[in-house]
């Protein structure tokens, strides 16, 4: 090792190389909770030619790494092994180009998605990818997990903004795939074996997206439900109704919507009774005025179908921000429950009701005195599951008792936040033998010396 730092070191300036105690905690571990590890060295290359550098070195001496975005995973493949070195890409921060009349954004793997957000909404227009970490995660990640958020059930997965992209492969190998065509069909679209493959096969340099025209209106409700098949049933009327309009539909089971009503202290429930079942519904569109109008009465018509008890209307931003900030309570809430079973999961729409109500009967009956919260994102096949009992003796014990059930349901073991390590060995559940000896096949040939993110998915 001494031999690879040596050439390291003579080939990048002091500040892209950190050894021993220099080395943050940061870096130890990403927000899964995986055990902590410091690497054996840190890199934090500035320009893809210098990240190139780094692998066709680490390749040369059979150094395994680890690539880091922000730390904001829950699979825990952004945690270093012993031995490894970790790769930051957080210098690799900046955007190159604005396109407005091609709409697309071009920027560095490093930039922060809020960044790129704040950007686009500066020459009005949008990038459609939002999930609660903006502030933290880099795009360069969102990519290596085909990041889900919010808006998917109007615009689908990271993996519909990719245009193009550029990543380095283990041996140092530069692809430059910069398409910014949305119809090119020239050979493989090399991009998608970089998108959702979590670093395994190459490192994500620089991308370009495709963002959409700012919606000038948007409208928020929060309603009430009685069941789950009036949810379903309520998502076939709002799609038929709203159309492409339809860009949040947020279900949350009573077990979160109280418990978020109990932690966070600004909030208060504007419903007088309790129900079963909380929805969110956000629709956008171009005219404020015809568009509160169609909304409101879509709603009104729900309402007279008996499909919804109740509903209440944002009459402003703030009481629209204050509706999300029920959705998004579950950061809060990780602040008082202690050690949490945290699992993003998929089914499909006309299981996730069963599959809820189920999950919860089966753990409550196995473990004395547990949590069971539910929400998601519902019409992408997105549920989330937070399980506590407050001994994190208790958590993995739980984890695997959820990962079985998914597959009894034949749903995902992750929706939008990777299989790392923490998923790795559940991967059989939702993929075949045949499936999984294909990824091998295909690990094998752009990573030989498993050296990329080594452990992780596979």
């Amino acid at each position: 090792m001494s031999t690879l730092l040596d050439q390291l070191n003579a080939s990048l300036d002091t500040s892209s190389l950190i050894l021993g105690d220099d080395i943050s905690d940061k870096y130890f571990a990403d927000w899964s909770g995986a055990d902590p590890c410091a690497p054996a060295a840190l890199l934090k290359p500035k320009t893809t030619d210098e990240l190139s550098t780094i692998m066709a070195l680490c390749h040369k001496h059979n150094q395994p790494v680890v690539v880091q975005g922000g730390l904001t995973g829950l699979a825990g493949g952004a945690t270093p092994k012993a031995g490894e070195f970790a790769i930051s890409l957080e210098r690799m921060s900046a955007i190159e180009e604005i396109d407005t009349t091609a709409m697309t954004l071009t920027a560095h793997a490093g930039t922060p998605l809020q960044v790129l957000q704040e950007a686009a909404a500066e020459h009005d227009l949008f990038l459609p990818l939002d999930l609660g970490a903006r502030g933290s995660c880099m795009i360069g990640g969102n990519i290596a997990t085909n990041a889900g958020g919010t808006e998917v059930i109007r615009y689908g997965m990271t993996r519909s903004m990719v245009l193009g992209l550029e990543a380095v492969l283990a041996d140092g190998t530069v692809i430059s795939s910069m398409n910014k065509m949305v119809k090119n069909n020239s050979g493989y679209d090399l991009k998608h074996l970089f998108i959702g493959s979590e670093g395994t096969l190459g490192i994500v340099t620089r991308v370009v997206l495709q963002l959409q025209p700012k919606s000038r209106s948007s409208h928020t409700a929060l309603c009430a439900l009685n069941s789950y098949e009036s949810v379903t049933q309520l998502l076939i009327e709002l799609k038929r109704n709203l159309g492409s309009g339809l860009t949040g539909f947020e279900l949350m089971w009573d077990s979160y919507y109280d418990k978020v009503m109990e932690v966070v202290p600004s909030l208060t429930s504007p419903f007088a009774e309790a129900h079963p079942f909380y929805l969110l519904v956000e629709y956008k569109d171009n005219d404020e005025t015809s568009g509160n109008q169609r909304f409101e009465s879509i709603l009104f018509a729900q309402l007279e179908a008996g499909l919804l008890t109740d509903a209440v209307i944002a009459q402003s931003h703030q009481d629209a921000a204050t509706f999300w900030q029920i959705r998004d309570g579950i950061g809060e809430l990780f602040q008082v429950l202690g050690p949490v079973s945290n699992q993003d999961v998929s089914l499909p729409v006309t299981e996730i009701g069963a599959f809820a109500e189920d999950l919860d009967q089966r753990l409550k009956a196995k473990y004395p005195n547990i949590g069971v919260l539910l929400f998601g994102h519902i019409g992408d096949n997105n549920l989330h599951v937070c399980a506590y009992t407050g001994r994190e003796e208790d958590k993995r014990r739980i984890n695997e008792d959820i990962m079985l059930m998914i597959g009894e349901y034949s749903g995902a073991i992750t929706a939008e936040h990777g299989i790392g390590v923490l998923k790795r060995d559940f991967l059989p559940l939702s993929r075949t033998d045949s499936e999984i000896a294909l990824m091998k096949t295909i690990k094998l040939a752009m990573d030989p010396k498993n050296i990329l993110n080594p452990g992780r998915v596979i």
